[in-house]
């Protein structure tokens, strides 16, 4: 059993600067949701977040998940599984099945293969579409001009259950104009979530409007450890 004091103490450190930032900005604070980012993270540490109250964590690896959550979601049905990273299609079906939040639907085919597992399954967890805001060729996501028309094939023919947009701005520019060009495309979109900033700039994705940070190293510590 692991000592939880370090993952409590990190996780009261970031709500309150989550909390902080929101008044900063004139927001409440309840409209954020904390989405604790326990990829690579053990089952053991993961519980001492749940210990700490926290409920909402975000997973990249559908492998990953069915390793760690069966017993933990046994354990604690009242926790909430986001995923935040990359779809093959052929994952799709099984991210329908077993996460609350998919937040990187982005290019079609994920979109595709999303709406008929949806289909299939009855389940229908909520969307986030992935907007790749630098439109750097190695990331996913869709490139900013052509994100009104995909967003509206979602909605439309697909019928998709999409509640907002995502994005991670590149590694070495400023983050605030791709905060604030992904809160113009939701905006113009009637879409109230936004799925932006981390453990480095989450607080200023606050002050561009963030609803979700998806935070680890802040939490957890740095991978591996």
């Amino acid at each position: 059993m692991s000592d939880g004091t370090d993952i409590a103490d990190n996780l009261q450190q970031v709500l309150g600067q989550v909390e902080a930032a929101a008044r900063s900005a004139g927001r409440d604070p309840a409209d954020i949701t904390l989405i604790a980012v326990s990829k690579t993270k053990p089952a053991s540490l993961i519980a001492d977040a749940i210990g700490a109250g926290q409920r909402v964590f975000g997973e990249n690896r559908l492998q990953e998940l069915e390793e760690k959550w069966p017993d933990l979601q046994a354990r604690y049905p009242q926790v909430e599984l986001h995923c935040i990273g990359p779809l093959q299609s052929r994952k799709v079906a099984p991210a329908v099945a077993l996460f609350d939040v998919i937040h990187t639907i982005d290019r079609e085919k994920t979109a595709r293969a999303a709406a008929k597992a949806m289909a299939e399954q009855g389940r229908r967890p909520d969307c986030l579409i992935q907007i790749n805001t630098g439109e750097e060729p190695q990331k996913a996501g869709i490139a900013p001009p052509d994100a009104d028309a995909f967003i509206e094939l979602c909605r439309g023919e697909l019928d998709l259950p999409v509640r907002g947009l995502m994005c991670i701005p590149p590694v070495d520019e400023e983050p605030s104009p791709h905060f604030a060009l992904l809160k113009k495309i939701a905006d113009r979109n009637q879409l109230e979530w936004l799925s932006m900033g981390m453990s480095a700039d989450f607080e200023i994705a606050i002050q561009f409007g963030a609803t979700h940070v998806r935070v680890g190293t802040a939490i957890f510590g740095a991978r591996g450890t």
